[in-house]
């Protein structure tokens, strides 16, 4: 994975903030960490960024709400949902709001393989 790949993470447990952060830091990914759907939409209308992280339970909106506001500024950035909200119901939420992909906390593993995937066919594409 390209050491520029940029990832915008929305949570509001700042532990999971910073965990993620360092874990993703190893793996050469730049990782933005903010608490709130408002504070995402800010950042996502000033920057560009590989991918989209969201868990689903934020203070102001849920996570769901967040990926169709974020599909309609951004309808091809991949979003991937890394929440604790593991029920068949939660993930079928998170792709009925255009999410690209869905993982369970705690697989660290799989989410990277997850971004790993997403952001170099994301990158392909626009090459």
């Amino acid at each position: 994975m390209p050491s520029q790949t940029r990832v915008l993470y929305v949570d509001d447990d700042p532990d999971s903030r910073e965990m993620l952060k360092t874990l993703l830091a190893i793996s050469r990914i730049d990782v933005t960490a903010v608490a709130t759907a408002e504070s995402a939409m800010s950042l996502i209308n000033a920057e560009r960024f590989d991918a989209y992280l969201l868990d689903s339970w934020l203070p102001d909106t849920d996570g769901f709400e967040l990926c169709r506001l974020m599909r309609k500024t951004n309808p091809t950035t991949p979003v991937l949902f890394f929440s604790g909200a593991a029920y068949d119901t939660d993930i079928q939420r998170g792709f009925d709001a255009g999410a690209s992909a869905y993982v369970c906390k705690p697989d660290v593993r799989g989410l990277l393989g997850t971004i790993s995937h997403f952001v170099s066919h994301s990158q392909s594409m626009t090459a």
